[in-house]
């Protein structure tokens, strides 16, 4: 059998360039959110299989990598009915977001953890998907949540949060302007509701919604009517999203869809955290209210924001309340709302803004050795390179190649500027 060098596909090999960017990045993350508040938790990188296909993460749910039962367990579900073996094989699965494991992890430790609880998580999540430019089956996810506040003090403090660590990470590549998209998911199922859709509809009619970027209202129009959907309620349905004008505020779109089809304090809610927001977020960060904004996941059930970058088709960052998922964990709903940027996303774009690569942030020196080299050359080395070290700088100590300029030539690559040639 011969050995694979690559990886599998969909997920990457880290080049030390690429470490330096991402621990980069992280490092702002990490106290950019500890600064507005968020304590780090980590949950395990594996899931129960039915923490994962509860139907609350939309299309994720078809990309799960499950786990195969181990040892006898297997035995007998290999052994089972043919018709149940798919469900019967599998008993765990790699977790596709950070939000159900932080739901499972709240329920279980809540009564150890202050009330609100404002949580950080960052680590690798799995998805069977298509890979492409941005997208992976293995990437890293940073989310923070609000547990325990039913209050919009809690949309606007993620929203603050998040905006401000994008604006210092894109700083650093010149790009200070990017969009923050809100909507309410009330105000997707009112306006479904009131274009004639049945209750038992809305999920569906939404995932056709949700590709509204890639497909346009062609696309999803066509979508709905092949799947069933009577072609007059579809047109109406549609036509509310048509007429909303790019700038459309809440109060105007809610109000196509009739006088009882909101609750008007769904309304004044979104548009209390949009002027908040509009306060306190940097310079050069614009806040709109998009009608046509979903976010795929099914356990959304209130507000929901979405970030893009203008020349990029995809967001950066996306999040929402989910006040009833905890609940299915402890029998006691506890109100929740979150935002996760994605990381693999931000880590694209500043690569196509530094072509040169991340390199060393601190002075480095590389001592280059001769095999000649008496002891005593060595050890004064070895002395040379702590000092260095002490006073904050990188110091490495190599053995001397023999085509000494390409290995200078790679070592300046990665960001080595000083070159110590020891011979004798």
């Amino acid at each position: 059998m011969q050995f694979i060098k690559t990886p599998v596909k969909g997920m990457s090999d880290m080049l030390p360039a690429d470490m330096r960017l991402r621990e980069h990045v992280l490092s702002m993350v990490k106290s950019t959110y500890a600064s507005f508040g968020f304590m780090q938790v980590e949950t395990p990188m594996m899931e129960h299989i039915e923490n994962l296909t509860s139907k609350q993460g939309g299309d994720n749910e078809k990309l799960i990598f499950k786990v195969l039962k181990r040892g006898r367990d297997l035995e007998r579900a290999l052994a089972s009915d043919p018709e149940v073996l798919a469900e019967a094989l599998a008993d765990n699965g790699m977790r596709y977001d950070l939000t159900v494991p932080l739901a499972r992890y709240y329920a279980n430790n809540k009564d150890k953890l202050p009330s609100p609880f404002k949580a950080l998580q960052i680590g690798n999540v799995w998805r069977a998907d298509n890979p492409q430019k941005g997208r992976f089956r293995q990437f890293t996810q940073c989310d923070i949540d609000i547990l325990g506040d039913k209050t919009n003090l809690a949309e606007i403090e993620l929203i603050t949060a998040t905006a401000t660590m994008l604006s210092q990470i894109f700083s650093e590549i010149g790009v200070s302007e990017f969009t923050i998209h809100i909507n309410d998911r009330e105000i997707l199922r009112a306006a479904a509701l009131a274009a004639g859709f049945a209750e038992d509809d809305i999920d569906a009619v939404l995932i056709s919604l949700d590709k509204f970027d890639k497909i346009g209202f062609d696309g999803i129009r066509a979508e709905l009517v092949g799947n069933g959907y009577d072609p007059a309620v579809v047109d109406t349905y549609l036509a509310l999203y048509e007429q909303a004008a790019q700038g459309i505020d809440c109060a105007s779109f809610s109000a196509k869809l009739g006088a009882d089809a909101l609750d008007g304090r769904v309304v004044s809610n979104i548009t209390e955290i949009i002027e908040c927001t509009r306060d306190m977020v940097p310079e050069g960060v614009s806040i709109v209210y998009d009608p046509t904004l979903v976010r795929g996941m099914g356990y959304y059930t209130g507000p929901i924001f979405e970030i893009t970058l203008d020349g990029y088709n995809s967001s950066v960052a996306g999040g929402g309340r989910y006040d009833k998922m905890i609940g299915k964990f402890c029998g006691e709903d506890v109100c929740a709302c979150g935002f996760s940027i994605g990381f693999e996303r931000i880590i694209a774009v500043l690569k196509d803004h530094l072509p040169e690569g991340f390199g060393l942030t601190q002075e480095a020196t590389a001592f280059l050795v001769s095999d000649k080299a008496s002891l005593e050359s060595k050890m004064r080395t070895f002395e040379q390179a702590r000092a260095l070290r002490e006073t904050g700088a990188i110091a490495t100590v190599l053995p001397m190649k023999k085509n000494m300029k390409n290995q200078i030539k790679l070592l300046e690559a990665e960001g080595y500027t000083v070159f110590e040639k020891i011979y004798e």
